[in-house]
């Protein structure tokens, strides 16, 4: 094969995945998403289940919306598209719900539901991933056979 020259990237061993290839990214999402279906079912047992309309809350669930979209976008692996996907729900239910004001009350109270059962689902997605098996980087001649 005259004229071509065969250029060999030196692989790092690391996973392009964030979650699948890290347990400590999936053990503190674990966390943060136990911890946070704990938080919303506590306000659906307490009844508390206003949203908040502060401008802070409001631009800090658009920066999560914003941030979890970029995230989604260099996702490579089916089960961080889904917990990702999750979360992003969430973080857009609470968006949209804080600009909403004028929500009515059985919105309100299905809204806060959904947002309770999609944090439990990230939990037990991520909890998942824990036991997830990260894929090894194939060579290229391996690849190539």
């Amino acid at each position: 094969m005259e004229g071509q020259v065969a250029i060999q990237k030196k692989s790092s061993g690391k996973s392009a995945h964030l979650m699948c290839g890290s347990k400590l990214w999936t053990v503190v999402a674990f966390l943060s998403c136990a911890y946070f279906t704990k938080v919303a079912l506590s306000r659906l047992s307490l009844g508390t289940v206003a949203w908040s309309h502060d401008n802070v809350d409001i631009a800090t669930h658009l920066v999560w919306v914003v941030f979890l979209i970029g995230l989604l976008s260099e996702t490579r692996c089916w089960k961080e598209w889904i917990f990702f996907s999750l979360v992003l729900i969430n973080f857009g239910m609470a968006s949209v719900m804080g600009i909403w004001s004028s929500a009515p009350l059985t919105t309100v109270n299905k809204t806060r539901e959904l947002s309770a059962a999609l944090w439990g689902l990230a939990a037990l997605v991520s909890f998942l991933l824990i036991f997830t098996r990260r894929k090894r980087p194939q060579p290229k001649e391996a690849q190539q056979a």
